[in-house]
């Protein structure tokens, strides 16, 4: 799904100015311990699923919609992983943000992952042990999930 309206209706008013959203990642799952991944068109880079919600909506039905949209394939979510704010990032157009996201473990339900919009030129399933550079926010998801720890991680004030 290319930027939401919102955005790009807040953009025109600041230009490329910083802004802070509410972000979701997903952390898929399935039976055999590998990880749902998808290279994004823009960098290239390999990363979980992850996107911004819509105003009003919850974080988990966000998820489940981001997962579908860039891979045809339908999760249900199993619990918080992490949340945190994630470093400043700019895109490639210079816009700038800073996302609020929550982290969920996920588990796949249906569909077939394919490249399912424009934002990815790639989707696959990758085992844990052989996944590829990700960026430290998506790494250190990984690890949290890899360490078995069951609460949900949160920076200590």
């Amino acid at each position: 799904m290319p930027t939401p309206e919102f955005i790009l209706e807040l953009r025109e008013k600041i230009g490329h100015d910083l802004l802070w959203l509410p972000g979701v990642t997903g952390l898929v799952v399935d039976e055999a311990d590998r990880l749902l991944l998808v290279r994004r068109s823009d960098t290239l880079a390999w990363t979980l699923i992850a996107g911004c919600l819509e105003p009003g909506e919850q974080p988990a039905s966000g998820i489940v919609r981001e997962v579908f949209e860039e891979t045809g394939v339908t999760v249900e979510v199993d619990r918080v992983l992490a949340v945190n704010a994630t470093k400043r990032i700019e895109y490639v157009n210079g816009d700038q943000a800073v996302f609020m996201d929550v982290a969920f473990v996920c588990r796949p339900t249906g569909g077939e992952a394919r490249v399912n919009d424009d934002e990815s030129v790639e989707v696959r399933w990758c085992p844990v042990e052989d996944l590829p550079t990700m960026s430290e926010h998506f790494e250190s998801c990984v690890k949290r999930y890899l360490d078995g720890v069951e609460r949900a991680w949160f920076a200590q004030p």
